[in-house]
């Protein structure tokens, strides 16, 4: 006879600070939890521009009730790295990092004989290693976050090498040619960051000038710098190919090549709605909202939860770390009734 499945009562996807408020609820409401991502802890944070500062409070992205000091008005990268671990460590939570949730399946569908009698979810994943596990749950909380699918320009030439869809450091931007595709924070972070460290740095943005969500104390530097022409900006462009030097952009006055030995795609992100999909939660074709009800999280189909920026759909900005914090009280909350 199969050996049985290791069972929690709740499997989390992603270990974002959305995933770990999860795992904390969780652990508060008497309930096992383990987490489990492809990358880091906190990856989506680990893959933002080395010196970026959020635009939230340390207090607004505090989780657990564990107070996030910092000296200055506003928490770095640096600073939230070091939080969200702490966090992890403070609460002893599971967190399986670089270990990736391939499958979720239905206990029913053929796996009653090597499953506990309170499982309701199978959930297969596969370390960076190579080996295949599985593991049975009561529910599981989809809380992948915003940073898995690029939003793509496809356009011939995004796959070269010197093509890059996110920033973390410009170092390497020394005296070469950078262009930046896109207007709203990260590329304006990126830009500053790149400008600052030597690099020759244009941006290219659909817009005719840049998005009006820029951080209030980053915007006078960087029209500060468009002004002087230290940061080039072309607006109102479209980037129509990208070559081995060059970026071709078309605009209203017909089409400009604009020397490019780096390019960063600062385009937005497409949510990870895969894992849901696959166990049959409708998703919005308009909104890329997942189907759920706001003051549970639980989707139609019975175990399954959302948490964090999963829940928005398309529109990343209206559900960030200071409002999904408290989904996993809702998802517990919601569960223990069960």
């Amino acid at each position: 006879m199969p050996a049985r499945d290791p069972f929690v009562d709740v499997v989390i996807v992603g270990a974002g600070p959305c995933g770990l408020a999860a795992a904390i609820a969780a652990q508060r409401a008497g309930l096992t939890a383990v987490i489990f991502d492809r990358g880091p802890i906190v990856s989506g944070i680990a893959s933002y521009p080395t010196f970026m500062t959020f635009f939230s409070t340390a207090e607004r992205i505090a989780i657990g009730g564990l107070p996030f000091i910092v000296a200055a008005e506003k928490p770095s990268r640096r600073d939230a790295l070091a939080y969200y671990r702490a966090v992890a460590s403070h609460f002893d939570l599971d967190v399986r990092q670089f270990e990736t949730v391939e499958a979720i399946a239905a206990v029913g569908a053929g796996a009653e004989q090597d499953a506990p009698a309170r499982a309701r979810w199978r959930v297969t994943t596969r370390r960076r290693s190579g080996v295949v596990q599985s593991i049975s749950s009561r529910a599981v909380v989809v809380a992948t976050g915003y940073f898995g699918r690029p939003n793509r320009l496809g356009v011939p030439g995004e796959s070269l090498p010197h093509v890059q869809h996110g920033y973390v450091d410009g170092h390497a931007t020394w005296r070469e040619s950078v262009v930046v595709v896109g207007g709203a924070n990260s590329a304006v972070d990126a830009a500053l960051d790149m400008y600052r460290s030597g690099g020759r740095v244009t941006m290219v943005h659909f817009g005719e000038a840049l998005d009006a969500n820029v951080k209030p104390w980053v915007r006078p530097e960087i029209e500060a710098r468009i002004r002087e022409g230290s940061i080039g900006a072309v607006f109102g462009a479209r980037v129509v190919a990208i070559e081995a030097e060059a970026v071709v952009v078309r605009t209203a006055a017909g089409e400009q090549r604009l020397p490019a030995t780096q390019v960063y795609t600062m385009t937005g992100y497409l949510p990870e709605t895969g894992l849901l999909g696959h166990v049959g939660v409708p998703i919005d074709p308009a909104t890329g909202i997942p189907a759920h009800d706001p003051l549970t999280m639980a989707t139609p189909v019975e175990g399954i939860y959302l948490a964090g920026v999963i829940a928005s759909g398309l529109q990343a900005n209206r559900i960030f770390i200071e409002n999904g914090r408290d989904h996993g009280d809702l998802i517990m909350a919601h569960l223990r009734q069960q």
